[in-house]
């Protein structure tokens, strides 16, 4: 087999570096690499014609008509015009035969890009009390198009159940959260309490107490944090809500101790690049923390966040670790391996996925003529 730099890849001859075959082979190394998500929430990955046909069955008043309308409609001028657009889609779901169907097509776009397991956020509290579902009819419907996920598409999915932060109940609406999900069984798929919504005059404090519940209960504990506020959000989420990973978090780089912290404990940060830039907290991929946190040894997972919303996935998302930060397959490899790694799955089944994971990434490698990895895998500045 040729190798993509210019040599023979089963007797490493040298030659010159091919880069253009380096390139497509890099980006079929993306395409094709199994992958794992930790931060997709579930009602803002619903398809545009999904979107528009539920509201449509629904007798939903939409505020667009097609799916070009739909594209207009979800370019954002900021991130409170974002959580607008997000709601909207929110309230064309009413039915748990509506939340089993956008479950069954998330797994299906899933499987299109190799993705194995994907935590999946949603918001139980908004949705019971705007649109008259009942928690368990929805968590039935939820699981109904989970079961076929895994089934047809062979797409592991768990839940982390958000409490909205600056909702129109307040706490409660946390307190109503937590109420539900700490007596579920296993079976269920609820594997962590998140906090979501805007951050902004919505600090972690009012909301301690309700994750110490769920953490009491065996919960595992995630928060949006340091993705429109700063380090201090983060500082809050990880003392006060005892918090193992940090949805967005990239605001840490404005703090150098808690860049050290993050790095020396391992606590993962769940960045979502796209996004960041789509919603305005970042002013260009240029100007994005990722690479400075990576390269500082904070470990960074790669997140889709809302795809159809962003007009992404999460292949998109590595595919910018190569094109808009010069990242090789080895960065590319480890930083899909974190992923793994600060997934909420016990040990034992862990360690199954990695080794899986492992196994393919060394195939893949082989059968594109990429070299096996080396240490490291950050892009040098």
């Amino acid at each position: 087999m040729r190798s993509p730099f210019g040599g023979d890849a089963a007797t490493d001859r040298p030659s010159a570096y091919n880069a253009a075959a380096a390139v497509e082979a890099l980006d079929a190394f993306v395409e094709r690499m199994p992958k794992a998500e930790l931060h997709l929430h579930l009602e803002g990955s619903v398809r545009p014609r999904t979107v528009l046909e539920l509201a449509a069955a629904n007798g939903v008043a939409f505020p667009v008509a097609d799916e070009a309308g739909l594209a207009e409609f979800f370019r954002f001028r900021d991130f409170p015009h974002f959580i607008e657009g997000y709601i909207a889609v929110c309230g064309t779901l009413r039915r748990p035969a509506d939340f089993a169907r956008i479950v069954r097509e998330l797994g299906e776009d899933a499987a299109a890009q190799n993705l194995r397991y994907v935590e999946v956020h949603f918001n139980p509290e908004s949705n019971v009390r705007k649109r008259g579902l009942a928690f368990r009819a929805m968590l039935d419907g939820m699981n109904a198009g989970r079961r076929e996920a895994r089934e047809r598409f062979g797409v592991e999915m768990r839940w982390i159940a958000d409490g909205i932060r600056d909702a129109e109940t307040g706490p409660a609406s946390v307190t109503q959260t937590v109420d539900w999900i700490v007596g579920l069984d296993a079976a269920d798929g609820v594997v962590a309490l998140g906090l979501g919504g805007d951050e902004v005059g919505f600090p972690p404090a009012p909301f301690a107490a309700d994750f110490g519940r769920a953490r009491a209960a065996g919960l595992r504990v995630v928060a949006h944090a340091g993705e429109t506020t700063g380090p201090e959000t983060i500082w809050d989420s990880i003392r006060l809500l005892g918090a193992e990973r940090i949805g967005h978090g990239i605001r840490a780089v404005e703090d150098p101790a808690l860049v050290a912290f993050l790095a020396e404990t391992g606590m993962p940060l769940e960045v979502c690049p796209t996004s960041n830039l789509r919603t305005g907290v970042v002013a260009s991929l240029a100007a994005h923390p990722l690479p400075a946190l990576d390269a500082a040894g904070v470990t960074v997972t790669v997140n889709s966040d809302d795809p159809p919303l962003f007009g992404t996935t999460l292949t998109e998302e590595y595919r910018l670790l190569a094109r808009a930060w010069g990242y090789g397959a080895d960065g590319i490899e480890r930083i899909a391996l974190n992923s793994v790694r600060a997934a909420f799955v016990p040990g034992p089944a862990k360690e199954r996925l990695l080794a899986e994971f492992a196994a393919e990434f060394a195939a893949l490698r082989a059968a594109l003529g990429l070299p096996p990895p080396t240490a490291g895998g950050i892009p040098t500045p």
